[in-house]
């Protein structure tokens, strides 16, 4: 987890103190996440550097670029509790192609409600959004680290998974819910900020780590229904 964030540090460090605007500007269009790329009919003064191959590594390099110290603090803050506990239970190689997988599903959905828009998306609230679903799916059953007056240790995250029928009938997953969206409303209202700034907030990106996150769990989950370690539910 912390090198995820390291690494989300460097990025912006490189692009603060190393990159020219101009260099910025040619980083931004060949890794940041733009809708435009993907509608021949949008005319941007020539091709967007990077190719093909830019066309699928955008859906996940976004989530790696910040705007700015604000935004990377923000969603470090948010990474660190829920990425921790997710990284704790998937294992670090699980938890990176998740962290990529709910990225991906962010950019979809973004380009689904934005096609052809030339604005860059960046960020990694997505992958956040995605972790949080996750974390909620093992966080709030019994044993589980948010156990009231419990040390969360490693059998903490092996506790045995809701599933998604379960997700509905839990009073505080079911609250989890309701906050989670209606923050996200507030974000499609345009009445609120994550960062205090005027930056628009992708908040249908959010609901696409997020969904995935829920709904892709299991397969990344290698704890079984009985709370062992080692077999992956499917």
């Amino acid at each position: 987890m912390l090198i995820t964030i390291a690494v989300m540090a460097l990025v912006h460090v490189v692009r603060t103190m190393l990159l020219s605007e101009t260099q910025d500007i040619e980083f931004l269009l060949t890794f940041a996440f733009i809708p435009a790329r993907y509608d021949s009919s949008i005319v941007l003064g020539g091709p967007l550097p990077g190719g093909a191959a830019a066309d699928v590594w955008t859906f996940v390099t976004y989530s790696l670029i910040h705007a700015d110290w604000t935004h990377f603090g923000v969603n470090s803050i948010w990474l660190l509790p829920f990425g921790t506990a997710v990284a704790r239970r998937f294992g670090p190689v699980r938890f990176l192609a998740f962290f990529a997988v709910t990225a991906a599903a962010g950019a979809g959905m973004h380009l689904l409600t934005h096609a052809g828009e030339q604005a860059p998306m960046i960020g990694a609230s997505a992958a956040i959004s995605g972790t949080m679903a996750a974390a909620m799916r093992f966080a709030f059953q019994h044993g589980g680290p948010l156990g009231m007056l419990r040390e969360a240790d490693d059998d903490a995250y092996r506790v045995p998974a809701l599933s998604l029928v379960g997700v509905f009938s839990d009073a505080r997953v079911l609250m989890f819910l309701a906050v989670w969206f209606g923050i996200n409303i507030l974000f499609g209202l345009g009445s609120m900020s994550i960062t205090g700034g005027d930056q628009s907030v992708a908040w249908q990106a959010h609901i696409g780590g997020f969904l995935a996150g829920l709904i892709l769990f299991s397969w990344f989950d290698p704890v079984s229904r009985s709370g062992d370690y080692g077999a992956t539910r499917h």
